[in-house]
């Protein structure tokens, strides 16, 4: 982590009094840096520093924030903190004028400046501006608290992103390979012809994923709202319609717990193709993935949580089936019971939630949930869930237990979930109803009955693949972080007290 010189020893309430009454005799002057609007720069760190040959001996403008001054004398060195990194300032009372030269002492660390000076190379071989003229732009009031040396404390990195992008500039890192991320989904998906659309964050029920939604009120329409938890049912009414390629990136809502993988509010993109099915959206799922990691990147390797993981396209795709008699010893295949798939997995250890019906299909699902997910390393697309957990989903027409759909798993992390839709609206009320009773005997995240979507697939739905892909686990992976909070800007957090 990046480390600056400290201030004065002196309790922060005074440093920061100080600060003010600098400014205060700066406005006494007639030389409010708040009344500076604008700085013309032509240049930053990075472009004087990879092509020094073509800017030595010129003069650039250059603007940023002091985050360190060296020297007392007739000579001053100060690094200059911009967008693309830092540059060392060489500042002389021979080149700027006694004058200037004072003021320019009296600036403190965190103060952004604007500086006009000629490329040069000191004497140690250090790309550095020769300051001909400095400009005062704000005045930081507060001092870069001690605390932040290293910056080892993550709750108040969190709280206050700001400071943490000033100290510890490499943060930026993380977020900047999170916009290069969403640049090439987008323009992985605009090149197959999709089309993004913007649906309701607002909506009169919480339809599409099982979830515990956030209420609020419509004052207007006396009515309450739920902020959506998926956009999986809007998107599918735009398929019924004719839009047969849509996606749409934006934020989500679930009134759930907050640990290293989940956040109240976070990104995702689902996507629909009309004619399409789950194995389609596996191989897109693969193709944003390694694609990205390979384009931002440039390898297919990368490190995350401990582990190296290959995303050379060629991803394993193993039925839940297949991987409960691989990693727990249960061949759900041979089983066709009720009770001895239950007893099967209760033999194993692993117990059903108490509101989950006693069947075959929620017996699977539990000894995939608890026995299997934990040695999922490399990226393995686990297919053909129980329909039971799958709502929304078209039944395989080879076995009516299991549906057609997939989750991805890299490092036990699911990063995505796709499904072959069902579009038989008789079976998608059907199995609304179990739902509702299962809400009614105390699940709380189950789906809620949509009437105008059931309409919608009365009109017709054609046979349809569709995903969900989480931005936030994605940009974790590639950026190596094991906490969503390092690669959400400003993650929820709980007041402090």
């Amino acid at each position: 982590m990046a480390k600056f010189e400290p201030q004065a020893e002196l309790p922060v309430s005074e440093q920061a009094q100080i600060r003010r009454d600098k400014l205060s005799a700066l406005q006494a002057e007639g030389r409010d840096p708040f009344l500076q609007t604008k700085f013309d720069f032509d240049a930053n760190s990075a472009e004087i520093k990879e092509n020094y040959d073509a800017f030595a001996g010129k003069t650039v403008r250059v603007a940023g924030r002091l985050m360190s001054k060296r020297g007392q004398g007739k000579v001053m060195f100060c690094d200059l903190q911009d967008t693309a990194g830092r540059i060392q300032l060489f500042v002389k009372i021979d080149e700027l004028g006694e004058e200037e030269y004072a003021r320019f002492k009296k600036n403190d660390i965190g103060d952004i400046v604007g500086v006009e000076g000629e490329v040069f190379k000191t004497k140690t071989e250090e790309i550095s501006v020769r300051a001909k003229q400095v400009t005062l732009l704000s005045k930081s009031l507060l001092p870069l608290p001690e605390k932040y040396h290293g910056l080892t404390d993550k709750e108040l990195r969190f709280r206050q992103r700001y400071v943490d992008l000033m100290v510890n500039p490499e943060v930026k890192r993380n977020f900047v390979i999170r916009s290069q991320f969403i640049k090439f989904m987008r323009n992985y998906l605009d090149s197959r012809n999709y089309i993004e659309v913007e649906t309701p964050v607002l909506n009169t029920i919480a339809g599409g994923a099982a979830a515990r939604p956030f209420i609020t009120h419509h004052n207007t329409l006396d009515i309450d709202m739920f902020m959506r938890i998926a956009t999986e049912l809007p998107l599918k009414r735009l398929i019924i319609g004719g839009m047969d390629r849509v996606y749409e990136i934006g934020r989500i809502f679930r009134n759930e717990g907050m640990d290293p993988k989940h956040n109240p509010e976070f990104t995702t993109v689902e996507l629909y193709q009309a004619y399409a099915d789950f194995h389609d959206m596996m191989d897109i799922a693969e193709g944003i993935i390694s694609g990205a990691a390979k384009e931002i990147l440039g390898t297919y390797n990368v490190q995350w949580m401990g582990e190296e993981i290959d995303l050379t396209p060629g991803w394993r795709r193993l039925t839940m089936v297949d991987a409960v008699k691989e990693y727990v010893g249960i061949d759900f295949g041979a089983i066709t019971d009720d009770a001895e798939a239950v007893a099967a997995a209760t033999a194993k250890g692993v117990e059903l939630a108490d509101a989950a019906e006693k069947t075959w299909g929620n017996a699977l699902y539990a000894c995939f949930d608890q026995r299997v997910e934990e040695h999922l390393i490399q990226p393995t697309f686990i297919t053909m869930y129980p329909v039971e957990v799958s709502p929304l989903t078209k039944r395989s027409p080879e076995d009516p237990r299991l549906t057609e759909r997939f989750e991805l798993f890299i490092c036990h992390s699911e990063l995505a979930n796709a499904y072959s839709e069902l579009n038989d609206p008789i079976d998608q009320r059907e199995r609304f109803m179990k739902q509702v009773e299962q809400r009614e005997r105390g699940d709380d995240e189950t789906e809620m009955l949509d009437e105008d979507f059931l309409n919608a697939m009365e009109y017709g739905m054609p046979p349809t693949g569709g995903m969900g892909m989480g931005i936030d686990r994605c940009v974790m992976l590639l950026t190596g972080t094991d906490t969503i909070r390092e690669v959400i800007l400003f993650p929820t957090m709980k007041p402090v007290e």
